[in-house]
């Protein structure tokens, strides 16, 4: 990160106007933790995702407005909460699920295509004959709750036994030109998310649950490469609007839980 400040060391990327000089993705090194100490239902804390950049200049007078900033993707998903021999809820996205898509948004549900507009974005007003220099920067977390009882049941009896996340996204640097749209793709990110935890219902409150999977997570990939950006990722509906979650017991047929907003 030395380099923040300096326009001497070398540039990590240039794409026409733009030069980057750090991008910078990382997942907080603290470990999974859980809390199962709550009356009706165990919060599962996971891990940081900070993604930092692009900390450099413009060196050329842009020709026109840009907006650079983070758009975010959701590949893959699977979230299954098990009951016992009851069954299991899952959070699902139906379109991802079915290879009808690629990849969904994970647009705040606002700011379309961009993840953010705080510190996610910074618009360039052009043409000038001034250096811009600007940093950009998102954080991602994971605040799940999953019930003690089945989702389907009006009992309050504590039936979860394994709660299990595996979770993908792509992460993208980009520079988009305000009145045509047109898109320059500045850095692609890989990231990914796994929780596998244990619970037992008979024991006490906050004696319940145990982390049986990793205890951190592998780091984000920069590539060397740009990877497209699918059309699904810049378009409503966002993954928190397009999720469902299902009850898909052992014996008969799945039930919708909570349908997509």
């Amino acid at each position: 990160m030395g380099c923040i400040q300096s326009i001497t060391c070398k540039a990590r990327i240039r794409r026409e106007n733009i030069v980057v000089y750090d991008v910078c993705a990382t997942i907080d090194q603290c470990p999974t933790r859980h809390r199962g100490d709550l009356a009706h239902r165990p919060a599962l804390q996971d891990p940081l995702l900070q993604s930092l950049g692009p900390r450099g200049h413009a060196p050329h007078p842009p020709p026109r407005d840009l907006v650079v900033g983070w758009i975010q993707a959701c590949n893959q998903m699977e979230f299954f909460n098990t009951y016992s021999d009851l069954g299991m809820s899952s959070w699902e996205l139906p379109d991802l699920r079915e290879g009808r898509v690629k990849a969904i948004s994970d647009s705040d549900g606002v700011s379309y295509p961009w993840y953010g507009n705080t510190t996610e974005t910074v618009t360039l007003v052009g043409p000038t004959n001034k250096i811009s220099r600007f940093s950009v920067s998102m954080n991602d977390n994971f605040y799940p709750s999953v019930t003690w009882a089945v989702p389907v049941s009006d009992s309050n009896v504590p039936l979860l036994t394994r709660i299990k996340r595996d979770q993908s996204f792509t992460t993208w640097l980009v520079a988009m030109n305000t009145t045509t749209k047109e898109k320059i793709i500045l850095q692609t990110i890989k990231w990914r998310m796994r929780v596998d935890i244990e619970v037992d219902p008979l024991q006490l409150l906050g004696q319940r649950a145990r982390l049986v999977g990793r205890t951190q997570q592998e780091q984000p990939r920069i590539l060397s490469r740009m990877e497209p950006i699918p059309p699904n990722a810049l378009v409503k509906p966002n993954a928190n609007d397009a999720q469902v979650l299902m009850w898909r017991p052992k014996r008969g047929p799945p039930l919708v839980v909570i349908p997509p907003k």
